[in-house]
């Protein structure tokens, strides 16, 4: 009674109720602020300055912080433990240790005894340094992989890792990718100002995009002639967001191409922006991707402070570590400085997109290509293929393989094609058993179905896609039905919650999974609630590699 006689009296003398603002916390925020923009899209990239200067992120800064930017705290709050970067902590004595080391335990590295080192490193530092086992960080081809603080240790074992930390090595190192200079003395840039100027027009671009069948190579296969011509047909102002939060469990092509020719990227991407007539682009890069922010930033700045012709309003925006934000309205919600949930559409995000506005949504592998198609022609494109395929296609290989790696190879060539002209035939004593031919969402099929061509819409009657052509090759040596469990608990750890069949239904399925024998009616019925009454693509594709253990690894299960 007391207390609440308390609330009227402050109530009737003005005060506010809620958290106050700590006078420390305050001054930390404004220093940290400084005089950049207050606005509510850029709550995202505030975090991060906290998160980055203090290790965590406290209930008083969460207070401080949505003051300072005229927010809810609770939406502060809601944003801030949304996002799997960032260390949200109540009491102070409860931050976590000054350094993190992050062990990837997806498939492949699951593959490498992921677990063990896991394991080895609790039992050495005992607390004093954060084991933190995490989902897929984009370098699957170098399994199994630790990043000490933020700096990534390929092929890592315990001993590289201790070393890593004892010299102090906690920090990602930018890769050495080509440069300005570099990129526009051997021609760069000059495709584009061909287009700006008019001498190559519009319509042509175009053109080329629709005869050479260019599909988003995000994984959605969407035509990319076909969203220009979508887009631009949209009333101004129009935006651009480009989607590098590459977090699906076997891909990494896009930090492949990154770390090499940003550029290449970069005049791909304005291209589209001049040919749709885009005023703002929105560049959104993983946040695993620490050594690639670094360069991106850098040459951005060059690229701005010496326009080859007149640039829109370009940002680079980070990610904060949700796999959800790979897909296209989850990564919109997440540049509005937002939690990364999916939109209902329609409307699609041609038509409202970013702020509201039409956009052009766009893998960044697919901008890659852009400046090629144009000036090689739509013929280099479509002269390659097998099995009745045309083009070309960007595997992302890694598992039981003697080279895995980035290999660009012809679209339509079969799993055996890939392994033995590609990527150097199995491990030596490894016998090939199985491959998951579209990331972890895309399904696991068995050796004997080798001859499959791999490409858009030739997995579909397999219960499987191709996606972004993530491919994961696993051995005798390995069970489906284990690594189909690892990415059921990934997908579980990423569902963003929004909707029931996806929200419950994966946490339910690993509890299914987990058990000896597989209540495999049950598992059939549960697979396809998630896959009809899904928001999104992770609700829909979660129970593929359920589905296909239960179809094509029988043995498995009895």
């Amino acid at each position: 009674m007391d207390k609440v006689v308390a609330r009227k009296r402050n109530k009737m003398r003005g005060e506010k109720h809620g958290r106050r603002v700590d006078p420390v916390a305050r001054e930390q925020i404004l220093e940290l602020l400084g005089d950049k923009p207050r606005r509510r899209d850029l709550l995202i990239e505030h975090l991060h300055l906290i998160q980055d200067n203090f290790g965590h992120i406290s209930a008083d800064h969460i207070t401080a912080l949505a003051s300072e930017m005229k927010l809810a705290t609770t939406e502060v709050y809601e944003v801030a433990t949304f996002y799997h970067h960032f260390d949200v902590i109540k009491d102070p004595h409860h931050a976590p240790p000054e350094l993190t080391i992050r062990v990837c335990d997806s498939v492949t590295c699951q593959l490498n005894q992921a677990h063990d080192i896991i394991k080895q490193l609790e039992t050495k530092y005992e607390g004093s340094v954060r084991i933190q086992p995490v989902p897929c960080v984009g370098r699957c081809e170098q399994a199994p992989v630790a990043v000490v603080g933020t700096n990534a240790i390929p092929h890592a074992n315990v001993d590289k890792i201790v070393t890593a930390v004892d010299k102090g090595e906690k920090e990602a190192v930018a890769p050495d990718c080509i440069k300005f200079e570099t990129y526009k003395e051997s021609g760069g840039y000059q495709t584009l100002m061909k287009v700006t100027s008019g001498e190559i027009s519009r319509d042509n671009v175009i053109k080329t995009l629709e005869d050479s069948n260019l599909r988003g190579l995000g994984g959605a296969g969407f035509p990319a002639g076909m969203k220009w011509k979508i887009v631009s047909d949209q009333p101004a102002p129009r935006i651009m967001a480009v989607n590098i939060d590459e977090g699906e469990p076997g891909t990494f092509k896009d930090r492949y191409y990154l770390e090499k020719d940003p550029h290449r990227f970069f005049e791909g991407m304005l291209i589209a922006a001049n040919v749709v007539g885009t005023e703002s682009i929105y560049i959104y890069l993983r946040d695993e991707y620490a050594g690639i922010r670094k360069s991106l930033s850098h040459e951005l700045e060059k690229l701005i402070a010496n326009p080859p012709v007149e640039l829109p309003h370009i940002e680079l925006r980070r990610g904060a570590g949700a796999y959800i934000c790979g897909e296209e309205s989850a990564m919109i919600e997440s540049i509005e400085g937002k939690r990364g949930m999916p939109r209902l559409r329609p409307p699609f995000v041609a038509q409202v997109g970013v702020f509201g506005r039409p956009t052009l949504e766009h893998n960044m592998e697919t901008l890659y290509w852009v400046r090629d198609l144009i000036e090689r022609g739509a013929d280099w494109f479509t002269s390659e293929g097998r099995h009745g395929r045309k083009g070309l296609r960007s595997f992302s290989v890694s598992g039981r393989v003697k080279n895995p790696g980035v290999h660009f190879a012809p679209a339509g060539i079969t799993i055996k094609e890939l392994i033995d002209e590609y990527a150097g035939g199995m491990l030596d004593g490894h016998k090939f058993y199985g491959y998951f031919p579209g990331g972890a969402s895309g399904g696991i099929l068995p050796a004997s179905m080798d001859d499959i061509p791999l490409d858009f819409d030739t997995l579909n009657e397999y219960g499987c896609f191709i996606g972004s052509a993530a491919v994961m090759v696993f051995s005798d040596k390995d069970k489906a039905k284990d690594l189909a469990l690892n990415a059921m608990k990934f997908f579980s750890h990423e569902s963003c919650g929004k909707c029931t069949p996806c929200r419950v239904g994966t946490s339910k399925a690993v509890i299914l999974m987990d058990k000896e024998a597989w209540d495999q009616p049950l598992m059939k019925e549960l697979s396809q609630t998630m896959s009809d009454a899904s928001i999104c693509g992770l609700g829909q594709a979660a129970s593929n590699p359920m589905q296909c253990v239960i179809n094509y690894f029988p043995d498995e299960l009895k």
